[in-house]
Order: C-alpha cells, then structure tokens, then sequence
C-alpha cells in the first residue's frame, strides 16, 4: 500500500515531547554565553546567576501555591520520580526503630514506568507494593487506595493524569482519605505523591488544594528545557538526596545548578499558566472533534478511558485488529507522528500498551493508537488525520 507524503508534517504526540518555546529560548540565551558562571561561586557574575536561579524558583513556587525551598530542581520527571519514592523509601528505614521494618508503597497499575520500575527497585530490596487496579475508564477509585494503606504505607503514588489514555485521577479525594488514615493513626505516613508531567498544561498545580505532599513536573512536556524538571517536597517530608556531592538543592540533588535550564524552566511555567485556560477550551473542541470523526468512520473503534475525565489535547483509540506499529510507521510515512504507547517503553521487548490492557481490553493492547495534541495542533490537522486512517485501518 502506497501513500503520498504530505508537505507538511502533523506532530500529534505532544505527550512525549514538545518543542521549547520561543519565549523560552529567549529567558534561556543570556544565561547561555554571556554569563556562564557556576552559581555556587563568589564572585559577581556567580551572584547574577545564583539570584537568576532562586528568582525563578520563586516563580514557580507562586504558580504551585508553595514555598520557594519546597522546589528542588531536578534532571526532569524521571529523576524526580525516582528522588521522591526511593528518598522516602530510604529515610523511612533508616529512622525506623524496628530492624525487621518492611516499608510498603501503594500506587496503581497505570503509572508511567518511571514509577513502575522504581517500584520494582524497591521490591527487590525487599519492601512491599501494592498495585491498585483502574476501573475501565481508566480511573482508580480512591476507596481502593485507602484500603490498601497500612501502618507500614511509607509512600501513596497516582500519578495526576495518565499520559497514554489521558485519564484524570482524583488525586485530591484519595489526599483526603490518606489524611483520615494519617489521623487515626496518628503518624505522618503515608505521603502522597504526583506525577503531574501530562496535568501541568490543562490542570490545577495547587499543591495545597491538591492536598500532595511531593509532585513530579519536567520541562520536556511543557514547551520547556530538555533535562530539567522540578520535584515539589512539602515542607517537613523527609526524603533522603539520590545524588550526592556539593550539596545543591537543599542536600537533595547535588550538582551545578543549570542556570539557564532553570530559568528557561520558569518561563515555560509562566507561559503554561497564562494560555491555559483558553488552551483548555480549544483543544477540547478539537479533541472532542476528532472522537467523534474517528468513531463515525470507524464503528469498531472504541475510546480508551473516560470520555469526560481527560486530557483535551488525549485521542487514544482501539481499532480491531489494527497492527498498532504498522499503523504508526504507515502515518510516519505520510507526514503525520503519532504513537502507540508511551514512548518510554520503545526500548522494551514488549512494547505494548499494559495501560490500555488494565481497562480490561487485552485486545486492544497492541491495536490502540495515542493522538496527543498541541499549541499548533489544528482542527484540519485531525481532519487530515482521519483521511488517512481511512487509507490504513481498512
């Protein structure tokens, strides 16, 4: 089968990656050549760059509802994940005062596998994980996570809205119902944590509304700097540091602070904030657009998660019997990027979709296609799309 390759590209997986924005770069330049000092130093350009990076942890803190020394910089959302569940993992063994003391993490069966596969890390130490099931709409029910906490739950993590189906979780009810447990056994156990790397463009990043004690964000999914992201830590949780060294970063994550990376960070999270109610409304629009054409054209198909509590820019749809990969390759072919699960699990042996597979749909697991979309993205965009999944799917 043969198609023509449009002129222009149509990039619908902003779930994975999106570009760096201009007002980005722009914050981002000056820090890059003409002042290149280590913020750590002395001297007067060191100081410039010391007051540049804790200006925009500032600016971030507003956005969150924080403190600004509850904002540690981090490498991005992977390395964020890995500080907030193996550093709480780490300093509640070593303050416990029982030497058998087995900690234990709660979280559920569709968490990005930056999550998963520390929770496995922590398995083979010897802790415990409790991997709560999702309704198949994609939506864990918070009564599930409240049941399953313990006197030895060190650490509860759902992730904000989940980046293959777009589903949104109830992060703030399952926060309450971890602060009832918190009170009737009079501990400070378990924390709650977040990864909010899909949620930071269309949701709420309240920290104190959300009730969360550590969110995760990373600058790659929000117009920002590759390699940067943030970890929230409200004041008063101890975690212990996963990089040791100068001492950067409250202890936590050593390293020489990323001038312009961070700075260029903060950009991204004043410019997510301005647009994002009148992004909300747009893509929903768009989003809501594309459902309905794809299930017009393809009475087989079905939506993946909630129709009502997702992203606006999240298209996952099952088509029957649809080779997934073969069906991104064809578009690739003809200008248009999309995907098939997440991206971070390209380099798997099984690259299939275990999120779509825990809706109890296994059959769609290797037959679902993710659309995701962005600021450039356009309702002719999708109309196009659809075009030629015609040519594809049938």
């Amino acid at each position: 089968m043969i198609f023509k390759r449009k002129k222009k590209r149509i990039f619908l997986d902003y779930a994975s990656s999106t570009p760096v924005a201009s007002e980005v770069l722009r914050g981002m330049a000056p820090w890059q050549d003409q002042n290149f000092a280590n913020p750590s130093a002395l001297y007067s350009e060191a100081l410039l760059a010391k007051k540049a990076v804790e200006e925009s942890r500032d600016v971030i803190a507003s956005i969150l509802h924080a403190q600004p020394k509850e904002i540690i910089f981090t490498g991005g959302g992977t390395e964020s994940n890995n500080l907030s569940l193996l550093g709480a993992i780490s300093f509640a063994m070593k303050n416990a005062r029982d030497e058998k003391y087995v900690p234990h993490v709660v979280t559920t069966e569709i968490e990005h596998p930056a999550i998963l596969e520390v929770c496995k890390e922590i398995e083979r130490r010897g802790g415990e994980v409790t991997y709560i099931p999702v309704g198949q709409d994609g939506i864990v029910n918070p009564r599930d996570v409240v049941t399953a906490l313990g006197q030895n739950t060190v650490l509860v993590s759902v992730m904000y809205a989940n980046n293959e189906i777009g589903t949104i979780q109830p992060i703030a009810e399952i926060a309450k119902g971890i602060k009832s447990h918190r009170e009737r056994y009079g501990t400070q156990y378990p924390y709650l944590h977040t990864d909010a790397c899909q949620a930071v463009l269309y949701e709420s990043l309240h920290v104190l509304k959300l009730g969360v004690d550590m969110m995760t964000c990373d600058g790659i999914k929000m117009y920002g700097p590759r390699g940067l992201g943030i970890l929230y830590v409200k004041n008063g949780v101890g975690i212990e540091p996963s990089v040791f060294g100068g001492g950067q970063e409250g202890g936590l994550r050593s390293g020489t602070e990323h001038v312009a990376g961070i700075v260029g960070l903060a950009k991204a999270f004043e410019v997510a904030e301005k647009i994002k109610n009148d992004e909300v409304v747009r893509l929903t629009k768009i989003r809501d657009h594309g459902i309905e054409k794809i299930l017009e054209k393809f009475p087989d198909a079905r939506l993946n998660g909630s129709p009502e509590s997702r992203l606006p820019n999240n298209i996952n749809v099952c088509f029957k019997n649809l080779d997934a990969e073969f069906a991104v390759v064809s578009l690739d072919v003809v200008g248009i990027s999309a995907s098939y699960s997440s991206s971070c699990r390209t380099l798997k042996e099984d690259s299939s979709s275990y999120v779509v597979e825990a809706l109890g749909r296994p059959e769609c697991r290797n037959s679902s296609l993710r659309f995701t979309l962005g600021r450039e993205t356009t309702q002719g965009d999708i109309d196009t799309l659809v075009e030629v999944l015609e040519k594809i799917v049938k």
